[in-house]
């Protein structure tokens, strides 16, 4: 068995891993048979150019893995999608002649797409995973899809490991599960063995890969773009969206249960908002930066590996989005939106980084096979805003074809306003990159990709406590799962590259009879990388309880003066509450008013709910009491470090669940404390000293 595990070859310039055809492995081949000398790097132009769309290898081997699924996504399969606008704060003529960027105040029409990666439509909201973060915008000037995900790097630096990645990611395909999770030989088997991953594989083990809502999270364009002003002057720019509502996530048992107790959480939680009128909202930022600074950036600013902290580059805001209208048809604009990487308008380019150049190429061709052929732009959701004018005719479900007897250019026609010509001063203009494109063609992975460790080592220590510790218990839960030893040693060899306590914690979590040598680094990790901030979440806590939701357990004859008062505040801070009794009958409360229950308690555990309240005389605590879920419910709520609000008729539930004994700052008495307190607690989200 061990002799599957054998993982020798040669390390290219930027470390990654070359695995040779020797006696025992077979030379690589494409489809048509043609062998394959590298199968790490796409081909470009000079070390650090674009790709070249020649490269017969990467467009087949892609080309294929786009293919691989119909009708739903290969990725980013289960997905949830709105309508809204974004709102422009400010002119940003002096860095981009994007349209869109020209008038302030101007609202642009744009339909967002979120999704988990790795699982099927079918597969619950709550697993630990990437999730996408796809907007498109409707300019006046065209189509500008800005596709991203809530994590600002990636796992792989070239498109040519795009199928590799999620082929070891998807369900082991000799057995088919398991089902939207990494916690699986194959992931960490792949991962260990690309070092490149290390960085992501933090995030993904980070809180940031289990949102509490898809309003909480934030979103990055991922890549380097450029930013063209009408003079023709470049910049470079990330893109970011920064929630309104704050970041906010779960804990992992939590995620677990909610996605046995309400497995489309995430979608239900964004309709029920965009309903009550709590609007989503995200602020769009920009970190734009000159070419003096990528040359004396510590990392290559094409790696999509690798981030540009916010201490370095500020993040500059720069308008908003907001997303005020649910789909009328699931199927007709959330599964048929087609997002496309290379959908972008004049005032915006491409770099070089050569994950992006073959996600160019692969978004086409994935949405063309996906949607059934070239015109799946004539669908709605799809379709641009603004006039479209060009020759292309015909194919599968064409809806709209030129009119009149013109349909090719040059030609000498005129007087017809449906015969178009290019405009040399308003079209699209790519620009150079005479200082990346020198040289010959080559497959070669750049020595300034090589760092594989540095920002995962920072990123881990720009962490809090807590949330170091949940890294380490994520990645002790993934690798448990995991059946052969050299995969878990091999993780923890690199974790040694990352941090020692991490590694240490690990090891101990695995049981890991021997320490394993740190992976041998392509390039040393730097400590001198300072903490930011910027990359914590409970660093950047919210401080509100808005767009949260208290659940409300009640028994026959609770208080109704409690009641009323905390209802009050939380409508003051714009929060909402469910109602959760034994039967979905209700109780009467203490003034003989009847409340019926939004839900029934066995259909409404506490991980529905950011905080919780138990209002009951003793005599219903003590009926509470012989229900399991009742019980549940307050045991969990303290688990997940959860606000609880009580009175002490309430206690025999608590007695009963074995909490007895166990009340902390995070306990509230309602007697003692008044509501606007309460509520002011609450808008810490946890108490994370339990």
């Amino acid at each position: 068995m061990a002799e599957s595990f054998k993982y020798s070859g040669n390390k290219g310039h930027g470390g990654e891993l070359h695995q040779k055809a020797s006696d025992e492995h077979p030379t690589m081949t494409t489809a048509q048979g043609c062998p394959v000398s590298d199968d790490q790097n796409s081909l470009r132009a000079g070390k650090r150019g674009p790709g070249l769309l020649e490269d017969h290898i990467m467009r087949e081997k892609i080309f294929h893995f786009d293919h691989e699924r119909i009708p739903e996504r290969v990725v980013h399969a289960r997905g949830y999608g709105a309508h809204g606008y974004f709102e422009t704060y400010d002119t940003l003529e002096d860095l981009t002649c994007a349209d869109i960027f020209q008038r302030k105040g101007e609202k642009t029409p744009v339909f967002t797409r979120f999704s988990t990666v790795a699982g099927n439509k079918g597969s619950p909201d709550l697993a630990r995973d990437v999730r996408g973060f796809a907007v498109k915008f409707y300019t006046q000037e065209g189509n500008w899809d800005l596709v991203g995900n809530n994590i600002p790097v990636f796992f792989i630096q070239d498109a040519m490991k795009f199928p590799d990645l999620i082929h070891s990611a998807k369900a082991e395909p000799d057995r088919g599960f398991p089902q939207a999770q990494t916690a699986h030989d194959n992931f960490w088997d792949f991962v260990s063995l690309s070092p490149e991953s290390m960085h992501m594989v933090m995030w993904a083990m980070s809180d940031r890969a289990i949102p509490r809502s898809l309003r909480f999270m934030e979103g990055f364009g991922v890549h380097t773009f450029k930013f063209i002003n009408a003079k023709g002057d470049e910049k470079f720019v990330k893109f970011h969206w920064k929630p309104k509502g704050g970041m906010q996530s779960v804990v992992w048992n939590e995620a677990l249960k909610l996605n046995g107790a309400d497995p489309d959480f995430h979608r239900r939680d964004m309709w029920e908002s965009i309903g009550n009128g709590d609007f989503p909202e995200w602020e769009l930022g920009v970190q734009v930066f000159d070419q003096q600074f990528a040359d004396e950036f510590e990392f290559d600013v094409f790696d999509a590996t690798k981030l540009i902290p916010e201490e370095q580059v500020p993040v500059q805001i720069v308008g908003r989005m907001v997303l005020d209208r649910v789909v009328d048809n699931f199927f007709a604009e959330t599964e048929q939106v087609a997002f496309c990487t290379q959908n972008i308008v004049p005032g915006l380019d491409f770099t070089p980084d050569p994950l992006l150049q073959g996600r160019n190429f692969s978004y086409l061709d994935t949405q063309t096979k996906r949607l059934g052929g070239p015109n799946f732009t004539h669908i709605p959701v799809n379709a641009p805003k603004c006039p479209m004018r060009h020759f292309q005719q015909d194919g599968h479900m064409a809806m709209h074809n030129p009119k009149g007897r013109v349909n090719y250019e040059p030609n000498s026609w005129s007087g017809d306003e449906n015969n178009p010509r290019e405009c040399p001063v308003h079209g699209f203009k790519s620009s150079s990159e005479p200082e990346v494109s020198g040289g010959d063609k080559l497959r070669y992975r750049s020595e300034t990709f090589s760092d594989h460790y540095s920002q995962a080592r920072q990123f881990y220590l720009s962490q809090t406590d807590i949330e170091q510790a949940h890294i380490q218990y994520a990645l002790v839960f993934e690798l448990s799962k995991v059946e052969h030893l050299p995969i878990r040693e091999r993780v923890v060899s690199h974790l040694l590259n990352i941090d020692d306590t991490l590694a240490q914690e690990v090891a101990k979590g695995l049981r890991l009879q021997e320490m394993p040598e740190p992976a041998e680094a392509a390039m040393p990790t730097r400590d001198d990388l300072p903490t930011s901030d910027a990359l914590s979440i409970l660093k950047n806590a919210p401080n509100t309880f808005k767009g949260r939701k208290l659940g409300i357990l009640i028994s026959d004859g609770f208080d109704a003066d409690i009641f009323d008062s905390v209802v009050n505040e939380l409508e003051a801070e714009g929060a909402n509450f469910e109602i959760i009794a034994a039967q979905v009958g209700g109780a009467c409360c203490s003034k003989g008013k009847h409340i019926a229950a939004d839900q029934v308690i066995n259909g409404g555990p506490s991980v529905l709910y950011d905080a919780v309240m138990i209002l009951a005389t003793q005599e219903g605590a003590e009926k509470l009491a012989g229900i399991p879920e009742a019980k549940d419910f307050v045991n969990d709520a303290f688990a997940h470090m959860k606000y609880i609000g009580y009175t002490q008729e309430a206690m025999p539930l608590f007695k009963a669940a074995g909490l007895d004994g166990k009340a902390d700052d995070g306990w509230i008495d309602l007697e003692a404390h008044s509501a606007d307190k309460f509520i002011n607690t609450l808008r810490n989200l946890r108490y994370w000293k339990r």
